[in-house]
């Protein structure tokens, strides 16, 4: 089996996000080892595919995926 790719990882993370954060610290593992794999510092979102898309909601997921280690960019800001 091989490793998720960054695009998989982030998919794992709105899957999670709409199912009201269930395992998302196990996605965000596996989010920070594609990102590593992949050479790439930080995860891009879509804002639009976020559960809590305002700037509140996204202050407080750039905070917390930043806890645990993975910088948070969003699509068009």
């Amino acid at each position: 089996m091989s490793a998720p790719t960054v695009e998989e990882a982030t998919d794992g993370i709105y899957a999670s996000l709409q199912a009201d954060n269930a395992d998302l610290d196990q996605h965000i593992a596996t989010l920070k080892a594609a990102l590593a794999r992949a050479g790439r510092k930080e995860a891009v979102f879509d804002p639009a595919r976020l559960a809590q898309n305002n700037r509140q909601g996204r202050k407080l997921m750039q905070a917390y995926f930043r806890q645990r280690g993975v910088t948070v960019t969003f699509e068009g800001k």
